[in-house]
């Protein structure tokens, strides 16, 4: 029996088995926006959920922990769990317990989703939180607790960490913050001492607010001395006033990971390119979110996948990047977290996923028989994620101790475990006797070097990069469906021959065209498209203002279901 058949028996089957969620818990228009809309009405408060479980180092529940947020106090139950229903907006979470060190995150809650905040908190010695410590590193971090934690008890071995008196995991702090809040938080903190990790352009965003100090003791110097300023076209140092105010402590390429028995299975060709991604061949299973060909991850909650939109955008330029970026969006199930994008690899349920460098490694690490990491051949780009001293530091030359080790091959055999794979900035690692059993990562490492980058620009990534996550939220994840729709619509039309491959091709690009979204400025009145000009000027108050925020992006997505079925009557007028 011909395959699309058997899907679509599976499919009705499935609609009819979820015909109660989708038809009567579905709501079929937009929730309020908590403005005027112009009747005398407010509309309720956009609505989010913060949950999250809090764990010990061990990684067992903490029952009984108080989890305070912003005022409101709730107690974890017997599986470390807590949960709280707040107004969409940016939040500071504290978790306590006797016998434990609070810990304290921050969340910006952007939009009507569920948040999700998980803390592992340490028990203090003796159960005394209130002894202090002779000298402290406050760290805020990007890194998940697997790499920190790792790198903590690997510093905390050195002679070096002796020499500042630091002997206690509870002197290095981290602060698990989002790229968004780092600067009103070493603000808000006033004794913040290390950057590390996030990508340049939350340290470029940090340094332009003069937040980062000059990289100035001996201990420094001499390393940097031995790092490039450059990788593959990328800067690796930041120079402020001649002095360098941040370093690159790891590399980061940025790709795809693909399941060779997926797409063998399904015959389908592995990708190579970004724009192999969009192909229309891969919207074969589109049409079920169960299984798609393609997985990617909603940019206002992956940093990562961000950064690969924007790799896109600057490839293709911004017409034709956004046309990608949406035949992409029509191929894939988008997931809200980059690492579910990489164990959806792993684990096959998609062909190709859209991930960062060292999740691809840990994909071809585990699973070597299926997996592939693939550098794109029309081009990618190799950051360098840095490290930084914080002008807030109240410790500075053991902050600086600290970054120097990191920076040393022995610091950087950190990115050598089997549990984390990245790429380190310093190749001396390699020379190392740990080095020396991951031949694997070397190869990598060298094939990064040679990879294919563009010339990609920061600061114009920098220039629209919050407006254009939030276009991408309404456009392409809240309206997905409709997309998916129409998409698979205008595929079976070529396929059943109703159509010409041009018109196939004009129906696939008014799909994508940026400049068919049309709306309505909310502060002029006027009709306006959306133009990367336009991104670029509504990109700070989108950045700072939540309600604009919901507000632009609940218009986007009722732009674009009107622009998916425009393409459908265009389809009419070709096979009327």
């Amino acid at each position: 029996m011909d395959k699309r058949i058997i899907v679509g028996i599976i499919g009705v089957l499935i609609v009819v088995g979820g015909l109660y969620v989708f038809v009567f818990n579905n709501p079929t228009t937009p929730p309020g926006d908590g403005v005027d809309d112009g009747d005398g009405t407010d509309q309720p408060t956009p609505q989010a959920t913060i949950e999250g479980v809090i764990t010990d180092e061990a990684g067992d529940p903490v029952s009984g922990a108080t989890v305070e947020l912003d005022g409101e106090t709730v107690t974890t139950g017997s599986d470390g769990s807590y949960s709280f229903t707040v107004d969409v907006g940016s939040y500071t979470l504290t978790v306590s317990k006797d016998g434990y060190k609070d810990e304290t995150s921050t969340v910006s809650a952007t939009s009507e989703d569920t948040y999700t905040v998980d803390l592992a908190i340490m028990q203090t010695e003796n159960g005394d939180d209130n002894e202090p410590d002779v000298v402290e590193i406050k760290i805020i971090t990007r890194h998940g607790s697997d790499i920190l934690f790792k790198a903590r008890a690997a510093f905390l071995e050195t002679d070096i960490a002796a020499e500042y008196g630091i002997t206690d995991r509870e002197q290095i702090k981290f602060l698990g913050v989002a790229s968004s809040l780092w600067a009103d938080t070493i603000t808000r903190s006033g004794d913040v001492d290390v950057a590390w990790g996030g990508g340049p352009v939350v340290f470029d965003l940090v340094n332009n607010d003069d937040l980062l100090a000059p990289l100035t003791s001996d201990a420094i110097t001499s390393i940097l001395n031995e790092l490039p300023d450059e990788i593959s076209g990328a800067p690796a140092k930041r120079y402020k006033e001649g002095e360098v105010v941040w370093v690159g402590s790891a590399i980061s390429s940025f790709g795809f990971t693909i399941n060779t028995e997926f797409l063998a299975t399904e015959e389908l060709v592995q990708p190579k390119t970004w724009d192999d991604l969009g192909n229309e061949t891969y919207a074969q299973f589109a049409l079920f979110p169960s299984v798609p060909v393609i997985g990617t991850a909603d940019p206002t909650l992956s940093t990562s996948n961000t950064r690969m939109f924007e790799i896109i955008l600057q490839t293709y330029g911004w017409e034709e990047g956004w046309k990608l970026l949406t035949r992409i969006g029509a191929n894939a199930r988008i997931y809200d977290r980059s690492e579910s994008v990489r164990d959806a690899a792993i684990q096959g349920t998609i062909g190709a996923g859209t991930t960062i460098d060292f999740y691809g490694y840990t994909a071809q690490l585990e699973v070597p028989e299926l997996c592939e990491y693939v550098l794109p051949e029309d081009g990618t780009a190799v950051n360098a994620d840095p490290i930084a001293l914080v002008s807030t530091s109240d410790n500075p030359e053991a902050a600086q101790a600290f970054i120097a080790w990191v920076l040393s091959p022995d610091g950087q055999k950190i990115w050598l475990d089997e549990s984390i794979n990245r790429m380190p900035m310093n190749p001396a690692v390699f020379d190392t006797d740990l080095g020396q059993t991951r031949d694997d990562l070397e190869a990598s490492y060298s094939a990064t070097m040679e990879a294919t980058t563009i010339e990609f620009s920061d600061s114009l990534a920098l220039s629209y990069e919050t407006t254009m996550m939030f276009f991408f939220k309404g456009t392409l994840v809240e309206a997905q469906q409709d997309l998916i729709d129409t998409w698979i619509t205008i595929v079976d039309a070529e396929s059943n021959g109703d159509i010409t491959h041009e018109e196939f091709l004009e129906l696939a690009d008014m799909m994508g065209d940026p400049l068919e979204i049309t709306f309505t400025d909310p502060d002029s009145g006027d009709t306006v498209m959306f133009t990367e000009e336009y991104a670029q000027s509504i990109n700070d108050r989108i950045t700072t203002d939540a309600v604009f925020k919901e507000t632009m992006k609940n218009a986007w997505r009722e732009a674009a279901i009107a622009r998916y079925a425009s393409v459908l009557d265009a389809l009419d007028s070709y096979t009327g």
